[in-house]
């Protein structure tokens, strides 16, 4: 596995995608991460098919795609409703498709303790689905979203993509599974897969709604509402936050590195800086009063601990630099203030 050389960089990937466009298929789509993916390679005057089942995404989320491109880049899109679960589904999906972007997916520790089947069956089968239909298609790459859960009880501060523990819930263990596979179908059906294993991703259209929400849209909705912050545990607790736009711009490198620098492999996608919940809260305090000046950050109410977390969590993300040319476009603080701005201007909308 070679090292990408210093001068590839993100601008150079998206001019070649620019002069010599390919065929996109991105699950899950019209969810948060995926609706991102989709609105850059249409950005970079792609070809996209989107598969989703609409069960986390939402049509939502791809209307805002399309204010957002223009108006021949949106008809280069089509729009499949079905399900990764679904053979044939993903086999049409798949049809033609240079690039497959695996984004669909159960995303939840909690959802999974609780319901352990149903995440196997979205998680490993439908992965496992797509990997049969990207073979069959011809596809040249298979990027999917991996997570780091899978270190588990690693107690390394600085997680390295060689070194693991004992997962933690059905939701890690399903993606290791996905991870063995991805490797097995490039040993035996030399496809070149890649995976990502993503850390705490946040940005605009990151649902802050039920009982499993990711902690930054939950807290930013409801410093913005004014009402109490809830943490599980002591605050203590760090991770690495990454902006949805960083992990765009590592699947689109992903799927254009050589496939001796990637093909096979995994690699951690994160910022590589490691921030408390309590020094999350601050931060949001201080964009809160910048964006709104006078409005200070609500009460905080900690509560016990969520079965399943990882109590310490930071990328080393050495390696993704190194063969994907990955270097994080925009900083924690940027892409919290650009977060917390989209929020607030969904919440003017709603009251209008």
């Amino acid at each position: 596995m070679s090292a990408l050389p210093l001068s590839f960089s993100y601008d150079l990937l998206s001019a070649t995608l620019r002069k010599h466009p390919r065929r996109w298929l991105v699950t899950g789509g019209a969810g948060f991460i995926g609706s991102h993916l989709v609105e850059e390679l249409l950005n970079l005057r792609q070809s996209v098919v989107v598969l989703d089942n609409l069960s986390s995404g939402s049509w939502r989320n791809l209307d805002e795609v399309r204010t957002a491109v223009e108006v021949d880049a949106w008809a280069s899109l089509e729009i499949r409703e079905g399900d990764i679960r679904d053979l044939d589904a993903c086999a049409a999906a798949c049809k033609e498709a240079d690039v497959v972007l695996h984004q669909a997916a159960i995303a939840s520790v909690p959802a999974s303790i609780e319901d352990p089947h149903t995440t196997h069956d979205v998680n490993v089968t439908g992965t496992l689905n797509l990997l049969a239909a990207a073979r069959d298609a011809g596809a040249k790459r298979f990027v999917y979203a991996s997570s780091s859960a899978v270190y588990g009880t690693d107690p390394n501060p600085s997680k390295q993509e060689d070194k693991v523990g004992y997962l933690l819930s059905p939701y890690a263990a399903s993606k290791a599974i996905c991870e063995t596979y991805a490797q097995t179908f490039f040993q035996c059906y030399k496809l070149p897969t890649v995976g990502l294993r993503y850390f705490n991703v946040f940005g605009p259209r990151q649902d802050p709604a039920g009982p499993y929400a990711a902690v930054i849209p939950l807290w930013i909705e409801a410093a913005l509402s004014q009402e109490p912050i809830f943490v599980n545990g002591d605050g203590g607790t760090t991770r690495d936050f990454v902006s949805v736009r960083n992990v765009v711009q590592a699947n689109l490198q992903a799927a254009m590195a050589p496939e001796d620098s990637v093909a096979g492999e995994a690699f951690n996608i994160g910022s590589g800086e490691q921030i408390d919940l309590n020094e999350l809260i601050r931060h949001i305090g201080d964009i809160l009063n910048e964006q709104f000046p006078g409005r200070s950050v609500p009460a905080t109410v900690y509560r016990e601990p969520r079965v399943g977390d990882i109590r310490h969590s930071l990328a080393d993300v050495s390696k993704a630099e190194g063969n994907l040319g990955f270097r994080p476009r925009v900083r924690f603080k940027d892409g919290l203030a650009e977060t917390l701005a989209w929020y607030a201007g969904q919440s003017a909308a709603a009251q209008d």
